[in-house]
């Protein structure tokens, strides 16, 4: 499937996820049933002193793989941009661990997501947020004006993750800091679970095999790159969320047992920060 098509497809999924959110239910990774399909990856990723005072609907929202946020080691001052900030849930803890003093973008391709965090922005009376409407692939910043990106299970749904990457690379600081959750496969995973477009939406199947992860990350130019299993999923993992995908779960389960994990991904552009 076309690059293009695949932006489309995730597109709308989230647009759906928004929308789902505004009606009082949840979603996660974009699809139809948060607990059969993707809860695995998705539940008890922020501890409750963590999300107190934010909106019910920035918390319904999180569509992630991990809390980013707690693991970046976050500065009061430093500027942070969220690649994919969805309902901007991971932008409203870093411009809580920044402060007045500092910056949080959110960057967003969806309308109705978009709309979502700036409402929650709203009610949670935060000021020092920004939120963009671009695609990670062309991030509408300038170079060398971040201190931080994090980004929460979004990198792997790119069809394009090389120019994610050295557009990050980009718009970093000297000494600036990547530091994203993400899921990664480890070793060989069956090609059907990698073909199939509602489980690329699902966070699975877009996913980078390890070693793939850091050489993309080189060829960008980033330097100390670490990748740090946060959640590795088992077999009964995976037959959760490939339920309803029509794809064989009992012969395939067994493939991927322990083969995917949701990682702490951090790297450095080299430089001294100013």
């Amino acid at each position: 499937m076309a690059d293009s098509n695949i932006k489309d497809v995730v597109r709308e999924k989230y647009a759906e996820a928004a929308r789902r959110v505004k009606t009082g239910r949840s979603s996660c990774c974009g699809t139809s049933d948060a607990t059969s399909e993707c809860d695995p990856i998705t539940s008890n990723l922020y501890a409750a002193d963590q999300v107190a005072g934010l909106p019910e609907d920035a918390v319904s929202a999180s569509l992630g793989c991990g809390n980013p946020t707690a693991l970046a080691q976050l500065q009061p001052g430093e500027t942070v941009l969220d690649l994919g900030s969805g309902g901007g849930i991971d932008v409203l803890l870093s411009a809580r661990r920044v402060g007045p003093t500092g910056k949080a973008y959110g960057l967003d391709m969806t309308d109705e997501m978009l709309a979502l965090a700036r409402e929650n922005q709203r009610k949670a009376g935060v000021q020092n947020i920004e939120f963009l409407k671009g695609e990670m692939e062309n991030i509408p910043l300038p170079e060398n004006s971040v201190d931080v990106i994090v980004s929460n299970c979004v990198v792997n749904l790119s069809a394009a993750k090389d120019r994610v990457f050295a557009e990050a690379f980009r718009v970093l600081k000297p000494g600036g800091r990547l530091a994203i959750s993400d899921v990664v496969f480890r070793g060989d995973v069956p090609a059907e679970i990698r073909r199939s477009v509602e489980l690329w939406v699902g966070c699975v199947a877009g996913a980078l095999e390890e070693s793939d992860y850091r050489a993309k990350l080189d060829v960008a130019g980033f330097e100390a790159i670490e990748i740090e299993p946060t959640r590795v999923y088992k077999a009964e993992d995976a037959r959760q969320f490939l339920t309803n995908k029509g794809i064989d779960i009992d012969a395939i389960a067994p493939l991927v047992d322990g083969k995917v994990m949701s990682a702490f991904v951090r790297a450095r552009k080299p430089g001294v920060r100013t």
